[in-house]
């Protein structure tokens, strides 16, 4: 009995994907591989031992020690496996984040392919109680695979998760399959084959969008694809030196509950968003007083210190870029995006009309407050 091989295999593939990925420049790219490829394990492993069809569960396999598809900071992804025609019944307690989305995907992501959305919303179509309690029923129709959750924050200090929970009418009350060989089998072949393939996966998506965008440029703000109703987002990718910075421009928009910006590594993932500032919401961003949020992206603190609006680089010469809104209230106009100018980083100061350095204490302050944020908020 040898259930462990087709793993050990994909390890081994994977091993070679990550090292031979043609980004692959320096001793931190090779390091990062090496860790997102820990994450990858871990997901597979969870993906093909947690899910059970008979019994389904919201499962979070994205996280800090997790990432995949320029993962949100913001947010707490929940899966569940479908199976068509089954009924289920969604319960919980709205939290106080910005936005709690639903979404019912057909068929997966894939190196030649993108899932298609069946089914989406947010929870303003909900019935909640009073405490926040909500309920409903769905049949997953034909092509149904997966329900996918976004609990999606923008303020970090003070919303606060709910609780989900999904389950199968029909199997209530039954135990579960007993183990055997070939269902063991199975489940190592699957974690085999979600482990490549999500790599492959995740080095070929950006160049069906991102990569498709000049350099150093931001889209108009759009509907994501295959993403939520209620979500526009601006996308890109940036090259900068290390003696160049980005300036973003957008306007605050508050016909949303949730707007950011995050920058992310080749990868396809976010950057460390814990220790570094790599991300903002609007609630951790500084609107000047024309209403403009003024954005700088760049390896070192612009000006020669930090300010609030920064967005570390962390060393990545490359990455993708994106922007996002959701729970929106009316749809979003070329004027709502975002515009980009590419300046020297010691320049920074000179063409911002509002340019508030931060004392190393202050900024020290709000990396203490992020870390302390994803301590309490983020699931593993």
């Amino acid at each position: 009995m040898d259930l462990t091989q087709p793993l050990r295999e994909a390890i081994a593939e994977a091993e070679q994907l990550i090292a031979t990925a043609p980004f692959v420049r320096t001793e931190q790219d090779l390091l990062e591989g090496y860790a997102y490829l820990s994450g990858r394990i871990r997901m597979a492993m969870q993906m093909a031992f947690d899910h059970d069809l008979d019994r389904p569960l919201f499962i979070n396999s994205t996280h800090q020690f997790s990432k995949q598809g320029l993962d949100n900071p913001d947010a707490i992804y929940f899966s569940a496996y479908l199976r068509e025609g089954v009924e289920y019944v969604v319960r919980g307690r709205r939290g106080t984040s910005a936005d709690l989305s639903f979404q019912v995907m057909g068929g997966a992501y894939s190196a030649d392919s993108v899932a298609s959305s069946l089914m989406a919303f947010d929870d303003r179509e909900l019935d909640l109680d009073e405490d926040g309690s909500f309920e409903f029923g769905y049949t997953a129709e034909p092509g149904a695979k997966t329900m996918i959750v976004r609990e999606v924050f923008n303020d970090w200090d003070t919303e606060e998760r709910g609780t989900i929970w999904i389950e199968r009418v029909d199997t209530l009350g039954q135990p579960a399959a007993p183990l055997t060989q070939a269902l063991l089998a199975k489940k190592y072949d699957v974690a085999a084959r979600t482990l490549t393939g999500s790599i492959q996966t995740w080095l070929a998506f950006p160049h069906f969008f991102q990569y498709q965008e000049p350099v150093n440029t931001l889209t108009a703000p759009k509907s994501t694809p295959g993403g939520l109703a209620s979500q526009r987002s601006s996308i890109g990718h940036y090259e900068l030196a290390e003696d160049e910075a980005m300036i973003v421009t957008v306007p605050e928009c508050t016909d949303c509950s949730y707007q950011a910006i995050q920058i992310g590594s080749d990868w396809y993932a976010s950057t460390d968003y814990e220790t570094h500032q790599t991300s903002l919401t609007k609630a951790q961003s500084v609107a000047d007083p024309d209403g403009l949020m003024r954005y700088v992206i760049s390896e070192r603190p612009p000006g020669g210190a930090p300010i609030a609006n920064w967005l570390e680089t962390t060393g990545h010469r490359t990455g993708p870029m994106m922007l996002r809104w959701q729970r929106l209230e009316r749809d979003l106009t070329d004027a709502d995006g975002p515009t980009v100018e590419i300046v020297p980083v010691d320049e920074v100061a000179g063409r911002l009309p509002f340019f508030t350095p931060l004392t190393p204490e202050q900024y020290a302050e709000r990396i203490t407050a992020r870390q302390r944020s994803i301590a309490r908020r983020m699931l593993s």
